[in-house]
């Protein structure tokens, strides 16, 4: 009943804006869910857990993001190296692939938000630091990302990531774009 009253109050909200030609960004950012605020501050250390293991991963050890994931067959990932994968084992192997990098640096997110509802979260934030390319020449990251979180056995795990495709490690996307044009 809560979507079901959220969602009315979305669709009202964005028809006022319309109506009175106020933007529907400014309309949807001021959309506010009642959360406890302990399920808010879950949803931020699930985050953190996510870019420490993401740093760790810099180093060569992809072992700390079984951890975070929901090893669902529903997950998805598309990050920056290109790609879309679906289901725990195909996000597993690209992240044990981008561990064999050892890309070194780290990255730390800017500018978090958080939405909560229930049993699912969206975090939208930018990615910054710095990797190394493949022929050891340090890179600066600044990428957007949005995640999506679900809370599994009560715990908040991640169940989606997409980051923005970095030019210096893009290996998939073409590949991907082919097999789709086949089918």
């Amino acid at each position: 009943m809560q979507t079901k009253s959220l969602f009315l109050s979305l669709a009202s909200t964005l028809a006022a804006a319309t109506l009175f030609g106020l933007s529907t960004t400014a309309a949807i950012e001021t959309q506010v869910i009642d959360q406890p605020k302990n399920e808010t501050q879950a949803v931020q250390e699930a985050v953190d857990r996510f870019y420490a293991s993401l740093n760790t991963l810099f180093g060569g050890d992809a072992t700390a993001m079984e951890q975070v994931w929901s090893h669902a067959d529903d997950i998805t990932y598309m990050g920056p190296v290109g790609g879309y994968q679906v289901g725990w084992k195909q996000v597993q192997a690209v992240w044990e692939q981008q561990a064999a990098m050892k890309l070194g640096g780290k990255v730390e997110p800017m500018a978090t938000r958080i939405t909560l509802g229930g049993e699912l979260a969206s975090v939208q934030c930018l990615e910054v630091g710095n990797n190394m390319t493949a022929d050891g020449q340090a890179e600066k990251v600044s990428i957007r990302a949005t995640s999506l979180f679900r809370k599994e056995e009560g715990q908040w795990k991640m169940i989606s990531h997409h980051t923005d495709v970095l030019p210096y490690l893009e290996t998939e996307t073409d590949a991907v774009l082919k097999q789709l044009k086949s089918e």
